[in-house]
């Protein structure tokens, strides 16, 4: 059900009547006639609070560009802290001395504090979840936390807000069905631990409900917290990734299942226009980010519309920037002041547009509460809907925007090529070859080397080997394998501990840097880049994680030339240009090269090629060989082992090539390569023959 044209006949449903709640008496004075709309008191140990209500964020408890005595001057009456930024800095330890945050940041009102599930949430690459809670590494010093139900809960006590939020697993809100329906489930066994963790302490606690965009499961959430014993209920999981007008369906729908006996709380929405959609439709709280965000690239809302002050246009205005408002910057500053303090990026500009913004939403709320006291909201919801959609309405043209410089798709030897398939990859534009043409290379990386060589587990596994795993990455390119690698190193840090992981040495061959240029050029086309590592490598030669563990090192020039300068590898990810475009590394020389070159260690080299001139090129240098997983069209990939014992030992146990293959290989018109005279084709033949794997 929407409301765009509103139901007076809407039921609000509700569970059996509640005594009342000793941590957070509620009242709901007022419901709009023909609207979910609200008007409600609830009483904190920092004072009493109305409804609607919006709360400016305080991430690491102040609002950004804000006084204390500027954000009540703005109308703030409760804020939002956040749990895991307070968490890592300044600690428990720094509160505990303090008594609570009140004291800390010296505010007298109410504080709301977020369990942290949103900012893990945000942190895909330096997290991993599981039943037990969020194991993370820390942005401040690199340790690593476990943020669990328990120690959120633990965490916000010592903090001392009024409000505390149960732990929950934050999904986009576009996630497949089984997706959300886990994360769900989960937030829900999190839910029951926060209140058994809560025990007996005066604060009160939210639960939040889950469901991504699926009706069905948003219900069952809201049902199923709703009998439990907080003392209100949140909606999560909206603004990340749905439209405008799923997130007001949603909303609906959730409100429809909540109890009219406990507050409702939306999180992290949203504009004006985002407000007044979702108190028409039952909420009562909010919070965003949006006011101190938009003030600090110069974007106000106002009477007159949304303005964007970077515009020349303000630059001689001595207009106050909004007639009908009377906070202070709109008392005492011009618009061509304020177009000056954003233009010169001074810290007062931030200030006085946020303050302004703050105002705005404060006044907007209160303006609400009395159209519902009224009984007149409807009224007002049509009249205010119109207003909170309009631009600038003093100077509505927009000056024409300045030209993007156009970044460059070519570089080099390179140029982008986007997949049929809504991948991007690279192409060498001399050759024609393009690098990952069928599959994506993310995920060709991951599949064809890091999960068939086991990495994660030798790493897990093995921390007590004397030496680093070493592995050869022959073929940067565009870093899709070696990055891959370094993720699942950074997946097993944050899983165990650095006592238990065996450090890594990451050796990449490279010639021709562009490749890689080219990419990090893109991170937008190129998500794996996104990362501290290529573009260390490309200015330095080298990268190291924080943790120690891991080095990086970039061996520039001809593979040939270089690989006997490298330290023994234990694998090899062989993903050079294929033997058409790059015949010398291909040969059975190069690999007997390579097989001398690991004579020390048991060693395992992965190739994508499965043709038959490899794997003869492999067998006649001294290899064993055996067929590798397949990625997309192909049947199978290669991988190929310097010891006899190698396939036997292998975690997944390869099958080695054998009789069978023998026989389809006598019949290949592809025997030998095509420069061989037949003496040479002779010597070749005898020797696939007569290996030691072809007996057995």
């Amino acid at each position: 059900m929407t409301l765009d044209s509103p139901d007076p006949t809407i039921v609000v449903l509700d569970t059996a009547p509640r005594a009342l709640n000793p941590r957070l008496p509620f009242t709901v004075e007022r419901q709009a006639s023909g609207s979910r709309a609200r008007a409600t008191t609830f009483r904190t140990r920092h004072g009493e609070v109305h409804t609607p209500l919006f709360m400016p964020v305080g991430t690491q408890a102040t609002v950004k560009a804000q006084t204390v005595e500027s954000l009540t001057m703005a109308g703030s009456r409760m804020l939002l802290a956040n749990t895991y930024h307070l968490l890592l800095r300044p600690g428990p330890e720094v509160f505990q001395r303090f008594g609570d945050i009140h004291r800390f940041m010296h505010w007298d009102g109410p504080v709301l504090t977020d369990s942290g599930g949103f900012q893990i949430f945000s942190l895909p690459h330096s997290r991993a979840m599981n039943e037990e809670g969020a194991r993370f590494q820390s942005y401040v010093d690199g340790k690593l936390h476990l943020l669990s139900p328990e120690s959120s809960i633990a965490m916000q006590q010592v903090i001392g807000s009024d409000i505390m939020m149960a732990l929950d697993q934050c999904i986009p809100s576009t996630a497949s069905f089984a997706h959300a329906e886990a994360a769900m489930a989960l937030t829900h066994r999190w839910a029951e631990r926060s209140l058994q963790a809560r025990g007996d302490a005066p604060q009160a606690l939210f639960g939040i409900v889950q469901g991504a965009c699926h009706p069905e499961l948003r219900k069952t959430s809201a049902e199923f917290l709703r009998e439990l014993p907080f003392d209100g209920l949140a909606i999560g999981g909206l603004a990340v990734g749905e439209t405008q007008r799923e997130r007001y369906d949603m909303t609906a729908l959730v409100t429809d299942f909540l109890p009219s006996t406990l507050p409702r709380y939306l999180m992290g929405v949203g504009t004006p226009l985002d407000l007044l959609e979702s108190v028409h439709r039952g909420v009562d709280m909010f919070d965003c980010i949006i006011p101190s965000q938009l003030a600090l690239r110069g974007v106000v809302f106002t009477s007159h519309g949304k303005l964007q002050l970077r515009r020349s246009v303000y630059k001689f205005s001595e207009a106050p920037l909004d007639a009908n408002c009377d906070c202070q910057t709109c008392r005492h500053y011009s618009r061509a002041y304020l177009h000056h303090l954003i233009k010169t990026d001074e810290y007062l500009g931030w200030h006085l547009l946020g303050l302004h913004n703050l105002t705005f939403y404060h006044r907007l709320m209160r303006e609400m509460r009395e159209s519902i006291s009224r009984d007149d909201f409807l009224v007002y919801y049509r009249k205010k809907r119109g207003e909170l959609e309009r631009s600038d309405e003093d100077n509505p043209s927009r000056p024409p925007k300045k030209a993007k410089p156009i970044l460059s798709a070519r570089l080099g030897d390179y140029e982008i090529h986007h997949s049929t398939q809504g991948f991007a990859s690279l192409r060498h534009i001399s050759s024609g070859e393009v690098l990952h043409s069928v599959n994506a290379p993310d995920e060709e990386a991951n599949r064809l080397y890091i999960e068939q060589s086991c990495l994660a587990a030798r790493l897990v596994q093995q921390p007590t080997a004397a030496d680093p795993l070493v592995i050869w990455d022959v073929g940067l390119g565009a870093a899709f394998n070696a990055m891959a690698a370094i993720r699942c190193f950074e997946r097993c840090l944050i899983e165990r501990s650095t006592t238990a992981l065996r450090p890594l040495h990451l050796v990449s061959f490279e010639h021709d840097l562009n490749s890689l240029t080219l990419a990090t050029k893109h991170p937008g086309t190129f998500l794996h880049v996104r990362h501290p590592a290529p573009s260390k490598l490309l200015k330095t030669g080298g990268w190291e994680h924080p943790s120690g563990l891991l080095r990086w090192e970039l061996y520039h020039g001809d593979f040939q030339d270089r690989l006997d300068d490298a330290p023994v590898p234990e694998l090899i990810f062989y993903d050079l240009f294929s033997a058409k475009t790059a015949t010398e590394v291909w040969t059975s020389a190069i690999f007997a090269r390579i097989l001398q070159c690991c004579s020390e260690k048991a060693t395992e080299l992965y190739t994508y090629s499965a043709s038959t001139a490899v794997r003869v090129a492999l067998l006649t240098a001294g290899f064993f060989v055996a067929e590798g997983v397949g990625t997309g069209p192909k049947a199978a990939t290669t991988i190929a082992f310097n010891r006899a014992t190698g396939a036997k030992e292998h975690p997944r146990l390869p099958r080695l090539l054998g009789r069978e293959w023998l026989v389809r290989w006598r019949r290949s018109h592809v025997q030998f390569p095509p420069t061989l005279t037949a003496e040479e084709k002779e010597h070749v033949a005898r020797l696939i023959e007569t290996h030691q794997q072809m007996a057995d």
